[in-house]
């Protein structure tokens, strides 16, 4: 769904674990890395698309995590100016994303990269809270710093109650 200014509405998902490290994709035949995200369909709420994506990208279930927060409202980026495919209609021009922050509840083996038939991740690691802001690609970092600011004081609150 791409609306009236040219963003496409996307969900972002931060899955944490329990020694606050959080899980870094390596996309697909290719050197980048990234957090799990996707696209909205339509009729299809902001969690509801987390859910399905999550498992399409990562292979876990809803019983493997339990929602800790979400963004307020959309956090946006444009793509850069050679990446904007001006002869689609409607032109997407970028992103406008709703981020959730996810506790993973189960061990590691509950992660499978083949889950879908058209994997997003050939890898994975955990990497520490503030790693990914600085090594994603650089026209998503702004959004990567938003959403991990407001979502860490969540994540800081949950650690310190268990």
């Amino acid at each position: 769904m791409i609306d009236k200014d040219g963003y496409r509405s996307n969900v972002g998902i931060i899955v944490c674990n329990c020694k606050g490290q959080v899980f870094w994709g390596k996309r697909q035949g290719q050197h980048s890395w990234q957090f799990p995200q996707g696209g909205i369909d339509q009729g299809e709420t902001a969690e509801e698309a987390m859910y399905r994506e999550l498992h399409e990208e990562t292979g876990l279930k809803p019983e493997h995590i339990q929602i800790l927060g979400c963004t307020d409202g959309w956090l946006r980026y444009q793509l850069p100016k050679h990446m904007i495919r001006s002869h689609s209609k409607p032109t997407c021009i970028g992103q406008k994303q709703r981020w959730f922050l996810v506790h993973l509840l189960s061990d590691d083996s509950c992660f499978d990269l083949r889950a879908f038939n058209k994997p997003e991740f050939d890898g994975w690691r955990w990497v520490e809270y503030w790693h990914p802001s600085k090594e994603v690609v650089y026209f998503k970092r702004k959004v990567y710093k938003r959403a991990l600011q407001e979502l860490k004081p969540i994540l800081d609150k949950t650690r310190s109650s268990r």
